[in-house]
């Protein structure tokens, strides 16, 4: 009989320190790599005390069997939700630069998986998502059952454990007062396990509160009763065209590991404006998002209001908003919206207030996709020029959504002769000898080189175009809507991007000196920064008569 129990007693002890070592990582590990102690992170950050294990082992200690492993199953589960949600906050962290919100965004999983299958393909996107629902059921399964292992320790040796509890409770409170740290400014004392809980289960309440100051901020307007003859007088006889370049964020002009080739192309591009005799001002706006998330933006800007959750999204579109294209359709503007990554049915063009929308399905593209992007960005332009703008009587607003620089930045078209591009389809030799992402993003190097390549593409794409088709009546408004994930410009990256107006006319930058812009395609490090939302009415009011500026 001997020979058996040491076995089992030896494999005991592993199954025991293997559940203790389990609770206590999920008690500590945080749900940013960013906040994980330097040097060997895992185990400094075991160096801490994490009160919510105290108190769990308290509780177990003084209850019956029973009640014990009825108390110990409640709380592994428990703390196995919460694993999982700092694995998605992690996740989230990692693209977003924020973290998951389990009331509002359930939509943003389905976005995730189809940014997987861009790009890794539809059978490892498919394992992937299988293997991250038998990670999480395994998650829950383990956390379970080793607290309840755990708890069963407790109620066999009940003293000993009390005393240890109350010793490291004591440590606790010494290393909270004092202020002890481990290595990189982590506190020993910690409760991270206890704040994600608080946090997750006031989600509801503050997105409750959230709507309803929303639903208040949604009713000052200082425009939408503005009458079509005061609005956009400025503007009178002039084409206007807002283009949303993804991803082009701030890092993409100010990071020195890769914005070489975008100041780059930048200065050449500021070149062939001025042989056209168009001139540039450029500044920054904060958007409401970051990584992803563009409809927050484009919503944030053509709004006026900031629109930074799907919950404030859906609300708004849901509502009769007065935006920046309605304003421009009062004015008697055809107003259309070029919108390739729209691939479903889309209603928001009602809201937002378009004649026209032209999507993936009805801009004529034969040529292949390129990972996300349904089709080049100037090809979008090309066929913007062969539908409306050649085709205009009056004036004419149009909001176009450039994609090429979407994630994950490759494969990438090369820019063409303007009479070459056709219906698209000269683009699939082009795509089938790039680099796909599979292999592009096994480099962290490489992935900030393909994004900057990318976003000089855009760029240059609407400058282009003005070279090509741009007359005296062109205003061009261009902006980035939100930085790029976490991966290319990190953690802490701001939420800035830039905004440029191109124009032939001076007295279009009359109109707008009091801003304080920077000349030039490249706005300066200290050009003036303003919220995402606060640009439709400062450029109503730049652009409107006297009467609807006051």
């Amino acid at each position: 009989m001997s020979f058996f129990t040491k076995p089992r007693r030896v494999g005991g002890a592993v199954l025991t320190t293997l559940a203790a070592l389990l609770v206590l990582s999920a008690l500590i590990v945080p749900d940013q790599i960013t906040r994980l102690p330097p040097g060997n992170p895992i185990g400094n950050a075991l160096l801490r005390i994490p009160i919510e294990g105290l108190v769990a082992a308290a509780i177990l200690i003084v209850l019956p069997p029973r009640p014990r492993k009825i108390v110990a199953g409640v709380l592994g589960f428990v703390l196995g939700l919460l694993t999982v949600i700092k694995i998605v906050d992690l996740c989230f962290y990692s693209v977003l630069a924020r973290e998951f919100d389990p009331v509002l965004d359930w939509p943003l999983i389905g976005d995730g998986y189809s940014f997987l299958q861009d790009s890794i393909g539809k059978t490892r996107s498919l394992l992937v998502a299988i293997g991250a629902v038998v990670l999480i059921v395994a998650i829950l399964t383990f956390m379970t059952l080793a607290v309840i292992r755990l708890s069963r320790l407790f109620g066999a040796h009940k003293r000993a454990t009390g005393h240890t509890v109350l010793a490291f409770a004591a440590a606790w409170v010494v290393c909270l007062v004092l202020g002890v740290q481990v290595v990189g400014g982590v506190p020993v004392a910690a409760s991270s396990a206890a704040a994600l809980a608080r946090d997750t289960a006031l989600k509801l309440p503050q997105d409750i509160k959230d709507q309803k100051a929303f639903e208040r901020e949604v009713q000052v307007d200082a425009f939408k009763n503005t009458p079509g003859d005061q609005l956009l007088t400025g503007l009178k006889g002039k084409d206007v065209i807002v283009g949303f370049v993804e991803s082009y964020g701030r890092d993409a002009l100010e990071n020195p590991e890769f914005n070489t080739q975008v100041l780059g192309q930048l200065a050449g591009d500021q070149g062939k404006l001025a042989e056209k005799g168009f001139a540039a001002e450029s500044g920054f706006l904060t958007s409401s998002t970051a990584g992803g998330g563009s409809w927050l933006a484009h919503s944030t800007f053509l709004s006026g209001l900031w629109i930074d959750n799907q919950q404030r999204y859906q609300n708004l579109v849901g509502g009769d908003r007065f935006t920046l294209t309605r304003a421009f359709k009062k004015a008697g503007y055809r107003t259309v919206g070029v919108e390739p990554g729209v691939t479903y049915a889309w209603p928001e063009g009602n809201f937002y207030g378009y004649d026209q929308v032209w999507d993936s399905h009805t801009l004529g593209y034969h040529g292949p996709s390129l990972s996300w992007s349904t089709m080049p960005d100037q090809f979008v332009l090309k066929q913007f020029e062969n539908l409306e703008y050649a085709k205009r009587q009056g004036p004419l607003l149009a909001e176009i959504t450039l994609t090429s620089s979407h994630t994950p930045w490759a494969p990438l078209p090369q820019t063409l002769d303007w009479n070459q591009i056709g219906d698209g389809s000269v683009y699939g030799p082009m795509v089938a000898a790039a680099e796909g992402p599979g292999k592009l993003w096994q480099h962290n190097h490489d992935i900030k080189e393909a994004y900057a390549k990318s976003i000089a593409y855009s760029v240059d794409t609407l400058i282009s175009f003005i070279q090509k088709y741009g007359d005296d009546n062109l205003v061009m408004v261009f902006l980035g809507d939100h930085q790029p994930a976490s991966v290319v410009v990190g953690q802490n990256a701001s939420h800035d991007v830039p905004i440029t107006i191109v124009a032939k006319d001076k007295s279009v930058f009359d109109k707008i000196a009091s801003w304080g812009w920077t000349q030039g395609l490249t706005p300066a490090p200290n050009a003036p920064v303003w919220p995402m939302n606060q640009f439709r009415d400062r450029f109503l009011t730049a652009f409107g008569s006297d009467e609807a500026a006051k």
